[in-house]
């Protein structure tokens, strides 16, 4: 037992992340033509825009959320005046607000996709597995947040640091349920596999657009040949 917990809790999670990291360069530098979304907007774009916008919401404040409430130890939270029970309640009602959002986004994003011939026709195995796998991670946390009601502050969030750390401890997951199991292994699964699906695009969002100056456009009449 003490051997699965070590290889599961601690070696797939650095195999994931060392994957994610070398798996990115080498795409990077091998298939540039390849990192992107492949959008299929210019298929359909009505259903994709609310689909993506729920989905994009809710998984990026899923990811800030996960960031802060399991990077940050409880006692920065207590010197501030949030105690242990106030911080699980911040984390239930924050995650269930943003869960709900990224499941029903993806949701969206999967029936667009496989519920038109146009757009069936173009998805890839690679697609189906990305949105299946999409689902499951953010189902399986989502069902944990409704039905867990685990307290995850001295158990998987000192673990998610020490592995960040590189001072990981297998056993503080041995007391966890198996749903935080389960999703946290998933989690880490599509970590691993995303730099070979077109969740590459994560590394090209946009942001600088924000810095980057205004475009003048000034229009000037035509001025009519003589009759």
């Amino acid at each position: 037992m003490d051997l699965w917990y070590t290889i599961v809790f601690t070696v797939f999670p650095y195999l994931c992340l060392t994957t994610f990291v070398l798996g990115h360069g080498y795409r990077y530098v091998t298939d540039r033509y390849g990192w992107n979304a492949r959008s299929s907007e210019f298929l359909e774009k009505k259903r994709l825009f609310a689909g993506s916008v729920i989905f994009h919401a809710g998984i990026i404040l899923t990811f800030f959320g996960h960031a802060g409430g399991l990077l940050i130890p409880q006692r920065v939270f207590d010197a501030f005046g949030i105690d242990a029970q106030g911080h699980m309640a911040i984390a239930f009602w924050s995650g269930l607000t943003v869960g709900v959002a990224a499941f029903a986004g993806v949701l969206l994003l999967g029936w667009r996709r496989l519920g038109q011939p146009r757009l069936k026709i173009v998805t890839t195995v690679n697609d189906a597995v990305t949105l299946a796998a999409l689902t499951f991670v953010i189902g399986a946390g989502l069902f944990n947040v409704v039905f867990g009601h685990y307290n995850v502050l001295y158990s998987v969030a000192p673990w998610i640091r020490g592995i960040v750390s590189f001072t990981p401890d297998a056993a503080l997951m041995r007391g966890v349920p198996l749903g935080y199991q389960i999703h946290v292994t998933a989690a880490w699964a599509l970590l691993g596999f995303s730099p070979f699906s077109r969740l590459v695009h994560i590394w090209s969002a946009p942001l600088f657009y924000l810095l980057r100056p205004p475009i003048l456009f000034r229009r000037r009449a035509g001025h009519l040949p003589p009759a």
